[in-house]
């Protein structure tokens, strides 16, 4: 029986976050781990060595004895008291730091890996992304190359009370055990006893995602008009210190000290101590106890009452939560954003018997009776589906938002897989191809595309091209004016230089018709000129038809003077298919599409060049 005692203690002394997080450090950087602790069990040593040589002193000056060997004593243990704290502090602050950089490079590998996203949009993942990504931001808890200060500080004054205590053994073997009970209760009494587990409830997570947001808002570019035009800075501060105030509120609510258990807790420790010293003063009086050891005794007996000050501290709790994220989230996202595995050649299904990836798509791109949702709704985005695009021509998908326009995209470029259904690429399923090998045949430019932080040559071709390459790209893309290709597209670089939205969507669509360069078959433009006028909207668009006429474009786009330009368009409403045709033959049939277009083209207009008004549904 005590043996099963024993494994489940050990059991769940191994499931806590804080055995977790002292595993990590270990993993960041094993030597510096071992001298911090090394360093951590000196510094906690220290009072009970300067009480034995403090006794060792004064009972050698009370029996007349040399001193040279008890103040050497008493010099180095002074000596070592005033390294020990500096020099752990400065190990910690470089394990800090070290830590940190390992945490960080397992979530980015964590999160890079998947071959799909959906572990990146999983809303069970979602706090502890938060947490894992935000946590050496002081945000929630004071960076590791400051917190590992604290939670040293925390286990010296444990290990301090603990051989304080060990060295009253020698005194008498009860009186440790009587005080550390009576000292170690207070970590129970005066203290909710959930305090580790209150610190991050959903209300605490809750709390610290609202103040992050807020934070984010104020120190951000993107948001800085806006918060501006419309007044609203000091909304967003009274925002964040409303979240502070709460955090705190509520991270103070688990620490707080009991009232009705402090007489209890203040009986304890009043007692335990009172018989101790008794004892300890009715031995000296007995002449049981000389003056020097009574000195060491009284010392420690005193320095036990570190034990109630010490232990896991906040800032230890702050630090092993994100760490355990950290540490569960890459198998989590791995089965998150895991697609369909690919099956072994024999049961791969194919109409002609042959899988050459490089050539596709040479005849269509079908998708077959699809259904696909998010866990975030209980109704399908795409609900049997059927559309077949034909290889090397243009198709538009349109319709109002939340029509699928944006999921069918994510399905086209395989970042999630059909829940029912397949994507067929000249008939052959898409799961059954290589992820690489596929995606290699997709460029796209979403509307939502990456300003990377790189030279111009590097944002139109990251992973490498020739120059004339990438010249061609820009022209093509009409974007041969915005800077030279060695220039770092971002402020704060030597000679960098910030482009303007519509500059920069010039730049992803060159990025992708340098991908088509490449050898790209299939063209994803999802709402690629949004932040273009509707005179270089239609220009560009029609730029991108001639250099992609030999490939397989697909266009999402609410502007209908542009998706007019294409071979056919397919209305899209609750995940189906409800028009198909080319503009003229939607425009004669009547219908949804016409209604749309009619609607669009009455709002808006042009002024041609002797400044007539010229409606868009009049455009040829």
């Amino acid at each position: 029986m005590c043996h099963r005692a024993d494994v489940g203690m050990w059991r769940a002394l191994r499931r806590r976050r804080e055995w977790a997080f002292f595993g990590v450090l270990v993993k960041a950087s094993r030597g510096l781990a071992a001298a911090w602790w090394v360093l951590l069990v000196l510094r906690g040593a220290m009072p009970a060595l300067l009480a034995i040589a403090t006794g060792v002193l004064v009972a050698a000056v009370r029996g007349g004895e040399r001193l040279t060997a008890p103040l050497t004593f008493v010099g180095i243990v002074f000596v070592l008291f005033q390294v020990l704290t500096p020099l752990q502090q400065a190990v910690g602050a470089v394990l800090g730091a070290r830590t940190a950089q390992w945490l960080h490079d397992r979530l980015m590998v964590g999160a890079v890996a998947p071959s799909g996203m959906g572990h990146l949009e999983s809303p069970e993942l979602a706090d502890d992304l938060s947490m894992a990504r935000d946590f050496d931001l002081g945000m929630t808890g004071p960076p590791l190359v400051l917190g590992m200060g604290f939670i040293a500080s925390g286990l010296v004054q444990l290990v301090a009370g603990v051989l304080s205590a060990l060295v009253l053994v020698a005194f008498a073997w009860w009186a440790p055990l009587v005080l550390l009970l009576a000292w170690g209760s207070t970590h129970w009494l005066l203290r909710e006893s959930g305090v580790w587990r209150d610190r991050n409830t959903p209300e605490v997570r809750a709390a610290q995602r609202q103040a992050g947001y807020a934070y984010t808002l104020a120190t951000d570019p993107p948001a800085a008009k806006e918060l501006r035009l419309f007044g609203l800075g000091d909304w967003v501060v009274d925002r964040f210190t409303e979240s502070r105030t709460r955090l705190f509120d509520l991270q103070y609510q688990a620490t707080r000290l009991r009232e009705r258990p402090l007489a209890g807790a203040l009986l304890l420790v009043l007692s335990g101590n009172a018989l101790v010293f008794w004892a300890l003063a009715d031995a000296v009086a007995d002449g049981r106890l000389g003056l020097g050891a009574a000195t060491t005794y009284l010392q420690t007996a005193v320095g036990v009452s570190a034990v109630a000050f010490g232990g896991l501290s906040w800032a230890l709790d702050g630090a092993a939560a994100p760490a355990v994220a950290v540490l569960r989230l890459p198998s989590a996202m791995a089965e998150a954003g895991a697609l369909a595995p690919r099956p072994p050649a024999a049961t791969r299904r194919t109409s002609t018997g042959v899988l050459d990836v490089a050539a596709m798509p040479a005849r269509e791109v079908r998708f077959r009776d699809v259904t696909f949702g998010y866990d975030t709704s209980s109704r399908p985005v795409l609900d049997h589906f059927d559309l077949t695009i034909p290889a090397g021509s243009s198709m538009a998908i349109v319709g109002v938002n939340g029509a699928g326009k944006t999921t069918l995209a994510k399905l086209l470029c395989r970042l999630y897989d059909p829940q029912e259904g397949a994507l067929e690429v000249d008939g052959v399923d898409i799961r059954d191809l290589d992820v690489d090998a596929y995606r290699c045949r997709v460029t796209a430019v979403f509307q939502d595309f990456v300003r990377y932080e790189l030279a111009l040559r590097d944002n139109v071709a990251p992973l490498g091209a020739p120059d004339t390459a990438v010249r061609a790209a820009l022209a093509a893309a009409g974007a041969t004016a915005v800077t030279d290709l060695d220039t770092v597209l971002a402020r704060g670089y030597d000679h960098g230089s910030e482009l303007s939205g519509g500059q920069w969507q010039r730049v992803a669509l060159a990025r992708a018709l340098a991908a088509v360069q490449q050898g790209a078959g299939l063209v994803l433009l999802d709402e690629p000129t949004a932040q273009l006028d509707v005179r270089g909207e239609a220009e560009i668009f029609q730029r991108i038809l001639e250099a992609t006429r030999h490939v397989t474009t697909v266009l999402i786009s609410h502007r209908f003077s542009t998706v007019r330009q294409v071979d056919r368009i397919c209305v899209l409403e609750h995940g189906q298919v409800v028009e198909l045709g080319s503009h003229e033959e939607l425009m004669a049939r009547g219908g949804r599409y016409r209604t749309m277009f009619e609607l669009q083209a009455s709002r808006f207009a042009e002024v041609d060049e002797q400044g007539q008004e010229v409606a868009y549904d009049s455009l040829d």
